[in-house]
């Protein structure tokens, strides 16, 4: 983009280069040889006037008195009652030529070398094709600076537009005093929040369905194995048939949502939880320390989840932003294995989450202490996005347990281990 905004702007300074410099630079060369003639003609004049007094006072033509007026390099014929008189050096080739009549039917021819004027026009020229240069010089300069300054923000606003693609929901608060680059930034805002209530709304969907059919499959294969101990043989075979049906549909329904959450976590890799929760409290101790609370972070060596980075880094954000403002007494960051999967858990030592509130404490707008009621949505959105879950395992004290998958064996071979980077 860079290249292209600067190519189109020093293409416009050259064809304005070449529009204004030819006819300038043509203008310039006349006005040289213009002026040049302009004075030979004003000598010529004045020979031609002193001639003009000679003949009306019956004076013969006397061409040395006439040298004073003449240039010292000109050469002067004058052609008087069929007499021509001629004084002055040769002018070369290709001279500057006056001829003026004068009377008895007379004239005088006034040639000067024009190798002056053409040396004349030459630095005329030059400084034509130096302001020139000037110019496109500072074009340059400007499409440099200019091209830089739309090529940066299309830049952050087309990473901005890849991590939504990408599943990062967050919103950005910079913007680039651009019309139309924020307005863009504005509308991928939108977009973000639609995205994340989107994917809110169905991870509840395919929670509330799953948990549904796991219910009635379950109720299903209590049903079929008292029918499989019937007295009836043939009641009992048929009756163990459709428990084989009924279990492998519980599997298919298994497959099918491992599948859905790992297309949701398309952009998730395997990350050590160590150095990337020290990463992330690092950001947050400070805010800690000064309402005069601690940050702790317990987190064994070794302990592998599969994540997105910027994901992880911006949930777990949340909910040390919500200890923080919500809560009271030191914060622990906590991460431990359990069952296939690893549970990351922010707490706190405060009051907690009122009962009336702790069954909608993820939906958007609801809030215990006058905040927007977005940031508990979003956090949930972007975990779910990673194909994990976001609960609250604990009212009182409030205590937040973010489920991650565990990374397969064949993306942790080579893989070189790397924390969330310091967002900008």
């Amino acid at each position: 983009m860079r290249r292209r905004i600067l190519r189109a702007i020093l293409l416009a300074v050259a064809v304005t280069g070449i529009v204004l410099g030819l006819p300038l630079g043509y203008s310039a060369l006349q006005l040289v040889e213009d002026n040049a003639r302009g004075d030979l003609a004003e000598d010529a004049q004045r020979i031609a006037t002193l001639l003009d007094d000679q003949l009306a006072n019956r004076q013969s033509v006397d061409v040395e008195a006439v040298k004073i007026v003449m240039p010292a390099d000109g050469r002067l014929t004058v052609t008087s009652g069929g007499t021509t008189s001629v004084t002055g050096p040769s002018p070369g080739t290709d001279p500057l030529t006056v001829e003026l009549s004068i009377a008895q039917q007379g004239k005088v021819v006034l040639e000067i070398p024009s190798g002056p004027m053409h040396t004349t026009q030459a630095q005329v020229a030059g400084l034509v094709l130096l302001l020139l240069a000037l110019s496109v010089g500072t074009g340059t300069v400007v499409a440099l600076v200019t091209a830089q300054t739309l090529a940066r923000p299309l830049g952050y606003v087309a990473a901005r537009a890849s991590r939504l693609g990408a599943g990062d929901f967050r919103a950005d608060e910079q913007r680039y005093n651009i019309e139309e680059l924020d307005a863009v930034s504005e509308a991928l805002d939108t977009s973000a929040t639609a995205l994340a209530r989107l994917v809110q709304r169905e991870r509840e969907l395919v929670g509330d369905v799953s948990h549904q059919l796991r219910s009635r499959l379950t109720a299903l294969q209590l049903r079929l194995e008292a029918l499989a101990e019937h007295p009836e043989p043939d009641t009992a075979a048929e009756a163990r048939a459709a428990l084989e049906q009924a279990e492998r549909l519980a599997a298919v329904l298994d497959e099918l949502l491992a599948a859905a959450r790992a297309a949701r976590a398309v952009g998730a890799e395997p990350l050590e939880l160590r150095p990337a929760l020290n990463a992330i409290a690092e950001e947050w101790r400070e805010q800690v320390k000064s309402a005069g609370r601690a940050l702790r972070v317990r987190v064994p060596e070794g302990l592998l989840a599969r994540a997105t980075p910027a994901r992880l880094r911006e949930a777990i954000g949340v909910l040390l932003d919500n200890a923080l403002m919500h809560g009271e007494g030191n914060v622990v960051v906590s991460a431990r294995s359990e069952e296939g999967t690893v549970v990351v858990e922010v707490s706190d030592g405060g009051a907690g989450v009122p009962d009336e509130l702790a069954a909608h404490i993820f939906e958007r707008g609801v809030s215990g202490g006058g905040s927007t009621g977005v940031g508990l949505a979003l956090a949930r959105a972007l975990v779910d996005a990673d194909g994990g879950r976001l609960e609250l395992s604990t009212a009182r004290p409030a205590t937040f347990a973010v489920f991650l998958p565990v990374p397969k064996a064949q993306d942790v071979v080579g893989i070189s281990w790397r924390t969330p980077s310091t967002p900008r």
